[in-house]
């Protein structure tokens, strides 16, 4: 057997996120501000005659063609008629499920590894317009670092990175469905003031990231339905503003909630303050990457 490459998939967090209504094709479109961040699987690639396979940490991650890897290995070869395999081993840390994008991570590591591992050479572009029929997370993922999203997300700008900010995400044992959240009555579209008293736009958060201020650039729309649904989130959200946090947000649809801190220090700080508060949360102390995939063997 060849020796496996081996990569690094970062997860994201939505700094912020708008849903601005609802397409004609069933979508919505929404104004976001993507980031990624030290938290990350890791995969390994091993060329294989032919066929697909994959492997996970996790036992219940499904490992055949419902998994975003495995069909992003799949639609490599059926884009592009190569006829070799591979081997697909996945290492998880990010939660399933979490609102981090685990899942979209994956694919889009798997397509930017085996388009060097089956010696494709296809353009960054190419990547991404296949990462899109995957899902609208997996086009930022081939890339990362801090950018600016409209549309379902596949319109991207990238913003001048952050400087070194952290992070203390709260990883809750909850589900929450996104389909469920995009349908509820209670998620109201971009027009209402996000904070009362204080218009808080794409824009400004946009400015307030130019401006090394990431704590003024924080909003999550999906909030309102997601935390009437699971009073938790909320109580969550509130701990992490009471124990210092800069600003704190939901990641997506959820369930992850995280907070902003100064520096390394007072994040740990609080995330030891918080280690028994939540009840069946697991934490993670994490800083901004400036890449969603790399390269490391």
């Amino acid at each position: 057997m060849s020796t496996p490459i081996v990569y690094y998939s970062y997860a994201k967090l939505n700094l912020y996120l708008d849903v601005l209504g609802r397409r004609r094709d069933g979508y919505h479109n929404i104004e976001t501000i993507f980031q990624s961040v030290s938290l990350r699987d890791t995969l390994r690639f091993t060329e294989a005659r032919s066929g697909i396979s994959l492997e996970c940490s996790t036992p219940e991650l499904d490992t055949g063609e419902g998994n975003l890897a495995y069909r992003a290995a799949a639609l490599l070869q059926n884009w592009t008629g190569c006829a070799r395999g591979a081997l697909i081993q996945i290492e998880k840390s990010i939660p399933i499920a979490a609102g981090l994008a685990g899942g979209s991570g994956d694919a889009a590591t798997t397509l930017v590894a085996l388009n060097h591992l089956w010696d494709l050479h296809l353009p960054a572009g190419h990547i991404r317009r296949l990462a899109f029929e995957l899902g609208s997370d997996v086009p930022y993922c081939t890339i990362g670092g801090t950018m600016a999203a409209t549309r379902r997300g596949e319109e991207m700008a990238a913003l001048a990175p952050l400087p070194r900010t952290w992070f203390v995400l709260i990883h809750p044992s909850i589900a929450v469905s996104t389909s469920r959240v995009y349908n509820s009555p209670d998620l109201t579209y971009s027009g209402e003031k996000p904070f009362a008293g204080r218009t808080r736009s794409f824009r400004a958060a946009v400015r307030a990231l130019a401006q090394g201020n990431p704590g003024l650039a924080v909003f999550n729309r999906m909030e309102g339905p997601v935390f009437k649904d699971h009073p938790s989130l909320a109580a969550a959200k509130q701990r992490l503003l009471d124990a210092g946090c800069l600003a704190a947000a939901m990641s997506g649809s959820g369930p992850t909630i995280f907070g902003v801190c100064r520096t390394k220090s007072q994040a740990a700080k609080i995330a030891e303050a918080l280690r028994d508060a939540p009840p069946d949360c697991r934490m993670s102390v994490v800083s901004n990457v400036p890449v969603g995939v790399e390269r490391v063997q």
